[in-house]
């Protein structure tokens, strides 16, 4: 890997000096990139795995090492957030938490929390790496600028070790399996009284007493994965692996595109089996009506921001192969002017990880779930410094407090009045397994 065809320049309302250079093995940067960032105490990287799809700006991103930050709790959340955004005028990356529906509706969080992480945090990274192809773009905060030929010598240069001599964790889960089976007859026994039509109800894997290699375990994640919105986050000692397929929000100008996923089916190494079943998912009265009804929400969320006409669905159960399951994802899009934390305000959370009516729905959620959710079906992502965002939603996800020695991992599925208990935990453990293969050391 070498530079070729420097280009100096000025961007980011000059807060920051760019520089591109010609990458010539964008795959094993990326790893070398990520590895060299483990240094510093806040870290965000990116990864689409070249995935196709219609709207992206960069390959993968890379944020490190804060300048300035925020981090708090729900209670003004949101105001907070646009406050420090319009005073840095700058790149900031971090993460929304599920439990921020508390700043927007009346609801609480009191369910156990093994992570204890902070319900909003983004920081300012004084250096940024952009990469598309094999185009890098470094963007530095002039006031370590001196450092970017330095960093970029060290980072293709950067030793990988193979070695991984992690102990194996083995999750456990936070509720049996008739505990589960008996949430889900409760949460249907709430669609059939009519006080909701949907939700997603979500079950913890834990592991006490448990230490992780976070780069290694995102490595082996990723690998297996290849996700579209692929997330390491850092913040100090706490960790979030994400192999997310799924895109939460994101903003383009002022276009606002929402992409939810609902409807799963597993995968199959026998092509035609694996055809039948991607077919079978397809007609799937079921899993199109879980599809269907969430993006009924999307689009009455988007409305409350969107220019009066402009909120359209662009593909509506559009069928998607992953490495283990095959999804149903539509796209709802709208044109809004407003400002970009009144568009998350108003959308958060997700309604792919929530239910229809969504309060109701969050609100026998929070009575049948053993944990809180915390970091779990938020959203991960960055802001542009002029206002254009773009949000993964936090699943297929291993967190990790290293202070406390606590891994975690939630999966979910929607409830709808078609659904079997049996089933649903049937389709939990299909999405928990490439992560529990993971921690055990067996994928």
């Amino acid at each position: 890997m070498g530079a070729k065809g420097l280009i100096l320049g000025f961007s980011d309302f000059d807060l920051r000096t760019s520089v591109t250079r010609h990458i010539d093995d964008a795959t094993a940067f990326k790893e070398k990139l990520l590895a060299w960032a483990q240094q510093f105490r806040e870290v965000i990287f990116l990864d689409s795995n070249d995935f196709p799809q219609a709207y992206t700006s960069f390959d993968a991103v890379l944020a490190v090492d804060a300048l300035t930050s925020i981090r708090t709790d729900s209670g003004n959340a949101f105001e907070d957030l646009s406050q420090y955004r319009r005073h840095t005028g700058d790149w900031l990356f971090g993460y929304l938490s599920y439990d921020l529906k508390n700043d927007i509706e009346d609801l609480h969080s009191s369910n156990f929390d093994g992570l204890d992480f902070p319900d909003l945090f983004f920081f300012q990274p004084k250096k940024l790496f952009l990469l598309n192809g094999n185009r890098l773009e470094t963007h530095y905060l002039k006031m370590c600028d001196d450092e970017a030929d330095g960093d970029f010598d060290a980072i293709t240069h950067y030793p990988l070790s193979a070695n991984d001599s992690a102990a194996p964790v083995f999750v456990k889960p936070r509720i049996s399996q008739s505990g589960y089976l008996d949430k889900v007859s409760d949460m249907l026994a709430h669609i059939h009284r009519g006080d909701i039509y949907e939700a997603n109800f979500c079950m913890e894997f834990f592991a006490d007493d448990a230490q992780i290699d976070p780069l290694v375990t995102f490595f082996k994640l990723n690998a297996i994965s290849r996700p579209p919105f692929a997330a390491f986050l850092k913040n100090h000692h706490q960790y979030a692996l994400s192999a997310s397929p799924e895109r939460y929000l994101r903003k383009q100008g002022n276009k606002i595109i929402s992409q939810p996923i609902k409807g799963t089916a597993r995968r199959s190494v026998d092509p035609a089996e694996d055809a039948r079943i991607k077919s079978e998912l397809v007609s799937s009265e079921k899993e199109r009506s879980e599809n269907i009804m969430i993006v009924d929400l999307v689009r009455n969320d988007l409305s409350r921001t969107a220019e009066k006409g402009s909120v359209n669905v662009e593909e509506l159960c559009g069928a998607y192969a992953f490495r283990q399951v095959h999804h149903l994802i539509s796209t709802v899009v709208s044109q809004s002017d407003a400002a970009p934390e009144d568009i998350l305000k108003t959308t958060f959370p997700m309604g792919s990880m929530t239910g229809a009516p969504k309060i109701s729905a969050m609100q026998i959620i929070e009575k049948l779930e053993d944990t809180k959710r915390g970091l779990y079906s938020g959203a991960i992502g960055y802001f542009t410094p002029d206002g254009n965002f773009d949000f993964n939603v936090v699943i297929r996800s291993i967190l990790y407090n290293q202070h406390r020695n606590y891994v975690s991992l939630s999966v979910g599925s929607a409830i709808t009045s078609l659904s079997d208990p049996q089933q649903e935990y049937n389709e939990c453990l299909l999405k928990a397994s490439a992560m529990r293969k993971v921690l055990s050391g067996d994928s």
